[in-house]
């Protein structure tokens, strides 16, 4: 919120709302990347041959979860997921699936 200064301009008074939501995303985006890290180092531990049932599992379970964590980045203001990336060592093979809608089976989730 603004308030006008005597004499012309304008001050920025701290909003406990804004903040309250601030401290809100961080909190989400922190726990979308926790899940995310997860996901991302159970997917390396697997040694599975590529197309096994449960590499594509941990694939499509990586995939979900960083795409979940780009949401949380984009919510917020952080469009440019390029570090992430390269932070995280997100594997080409991952990325590849991020956004793609699956069909799950009957009863799950």
């Amino acid at each position: 919120m603004r308030i006008p200064i005597p004499g012309g301009g304008s001050r920025r008074i701290p909003d406990p709302l804004e903040h309250e939501v601030a401290g809100e995303k961080a909190a989400a985006l922190g726990h979308s990347g926790h899940r995310m890290e997860r996901a991302l180092a159970a997917l390396r531990e697997n040694d599975d041959p590529p197309q096994s049932e449960e590499r594509e599992r941990l694939l499509d379970e990586a995939a979900e979860r960083v795409w979940a964590y780009f949401v949380q980045r984009e919510l917020c203001g952080l469009r440019d997921h390029r570090s992430a990336v390269a932070d995280y060592a997100i594997p080409p093979e991952v990325m590849n699936r991020v956004g793609a809608v699956r069909k799950r089976p009957e009863g799950s989730r």
